[in-house]
C-alpha cells in the first residue's frame, strides 16, 4: 500500500460525533499537515452540526468513497460499533485510528487484528495517554534501572461522578462502570510501563447507587515480570487521586498536586504524574532519610501528540505505538477483571478466550 504524497495535508476522516469525535475534528483542522475529508455519521443531527460549519458529510464510509479516498480513518463511534466501522476502512485498504477501547469484546477485537494484519493496514488504538511526555518519561525512569528491580505498584480510580452522569441510561447498564470506561486507561498504562499481565483477581461493588454497574472495584495483578500491582476505582467518591484530576490533561477537570499512581523498586520509588522519585540519601535502608527529586518534561497535548503519530503512520514513517494486538491485550485484562469480579475466581487474561469456564 503506497503511502500519499508528503506535498499535500493528509485527508483524514472522523467517523461519530460525539464528544470525543468532536475533539479529534478539532485536532485535525488545527494539525498543519492534516485536513478534515469528512464527517462521517448517520444521525441528522450530525449531518446539520457538520454542514453548519461547512464540513462534507456522509452517512457511512461507503458513501464517501464515492466520493474520494481520504488517507485515514479515525473511528470515534460507539464501542459496539468500533468493529464493524474500523473493518469498513481495513477492507478499503485505508489506516484507521480507533478510540479505546478497540471493540467491546475481545473476540470481535482478535477478528479485527487478523483481518487488518492480512491486509497490510496499520491500526492505531487510542490509548492516548501513552504520548504523554509525562508517562514517556516515567517509561524512560524505569528502563533507566534507576528504581531498581520493580516490585509493588498502585493505581487511584476515585472521582465523584454527579447524579446527572448517569441520566444516559446506557451509563447504568452493563458495559459501562468505571472499570471498562475508566480502568481501561490505567490497565494500558501499566502494561505499558510494567509489561504483560499474568493473572487477575477482582472484587466489585454497585452498594453506592445499585446500577446494574459496579461503582467500585478493587483489582490485584501479577505481571509475567513478577511485579504485582493494585488498581482501585470509584465513580462515588469525591478525592484528588485520580489520573483525570492531577496530570492536567483536560481542563475539564480542576487539577490537584496530588499523585495516582506509585511506582515502588528495590532502589527507588517514583509518584506519578508528579515524577516525584523518592529515595534514601545513602542506601535503601527504612531508618536513613529520605530524598525527594522531582523530574521535569515538557507539556504537550496527547492527542496532538497521537494525530501526528497517525500521519507518520499514514506517512509509512512510523509503527502505531498502540497496535491492534496492543489494543487488544489491554482488553483482554479488562474482561479478565470483571470475569473475576463475578465469579470470585482468579483469571488469566492471556487464556481468556480458550477459557469457559465462568
Amino acid at each position: 500500500m503506497p503511502a500519499p504524497s508528503c506535498t499535500r495535508p493528509l485527508e483524514i476522516a472522523v467517523m461519530g460525533v460525539g464528544l470525543i469525535g468532536r475533539r479529534h475534528i478539532e485536532g485535525v483542522l488545527a494539525e498543519p499537515r492534516a485536513a478534515l475529508a469528512a464527517v462521517i455519521d448517520p444521525s441528522p443531527a450530525a449531518r446539520d452540526e457538520a454542514r453548519a460549519n461547512g464540513f462534507t458529510w456522509f452517512a457511512s464510509l461507503t458513501e464517501a468513497l464515492a466520493d474520494r479516498r481520504p488517507d485515514g480513518v479515525i473511528v470515534a463511534t460507539p464501542n459496539q460499533l468500533h468493529v464493524a466501522n474500523a473493518s469498513d476502512a481495513v477492507t478499503s485498504g485505508i489506516p484507521v485510528l480507533i478510540e479505546k477501547p478497540i471493540a467491546d469484546d475481545s473476540v470481535a477485537a482478535a477478528g479485527l487484528v487478523a483481518a487488518a494484519e492480512r491486509a497490510g493496514v496499520p491500526v492505531l488504538v487510542g490509548h492516548h495517554r501513552r504520548h504523554n511526555p509525562l508517562i514517556r518519561e516515567a517509561r524512560r525512569i524505569i528502563d533507566s534501572g534507576r528504581l531498581g528491580k520493580i516490585r509493588a505498584v498502585h493505581g487511584s480510580f476515585w472521582v465523584a461522578k454527579p447524579d446527572d452522569y448517569f441520566n444516559v441510561q446506557w451509563r447504568r447498564e452493563p458495559g459501562a462502570g468505571p472499570t471498562f470506561i475508566n480502568l481501561i486507561h490505567d490497565v494500558d498504562l501499566f502494561r505499558y510501563l510494567l509489561g504483560e499481565v499474568e493473572s487477575v483477581h477482582a472484587m466489585d461493588s454497585n452498594a453506592a447507587r445499585g446500577h446494574a454497574v459496579e461503582d467500585t472495584a478493587v483489582v490485584l495483578l501479577r505481571f509475567e515480570s513478577g511485579v504485582l500491582a493494585t488498581l482501585t476505582a470509584s465513580d462515588a467518591v469525591p478525592s484528588p487521586w485520580s489520573w483525570e484530576m492531577t496530570s492536567g490533561e483536560n481542563p475539564a477537570y480542576p487539577q490537584q498536586d496530588q499523585f495516582c499512581y506509585q511506582i515502588g523498586g528495590t532502589e527507588a520509588s517514583l509518584a506519578i504524574p508528579q515524577l516525584a522519585l523518592w529515595r534514601n540519601a545513602l542506601r535503601p535502608d527504612w531508618r536513613e532519610p529520605l530524598i525527594e527529586e522531582r523530574l521535569t518534561v515538557a507539556e504537550a497535548d496527547p492527542l496532538t501528540l497521537q494525530l501526528q503519530h497517525f500521519c507518520d503512520i499514514i506517512e509509512g514513517k512510523a509503527k502505531p505505538l498502540v497496535s491492534g494486538q496492543e489494543g487488544l491485550a489491554t482488553l483482554e485484562v479488562i474482561e479478565a477483571i470483571k470475569q473475576s469480579a463475578r465469579t470470585g475466581k482468579t483469571v488469566f487474561p492471556g487464556k481468556m478466550r480458550d477459557n469457559t469456564d465462568d
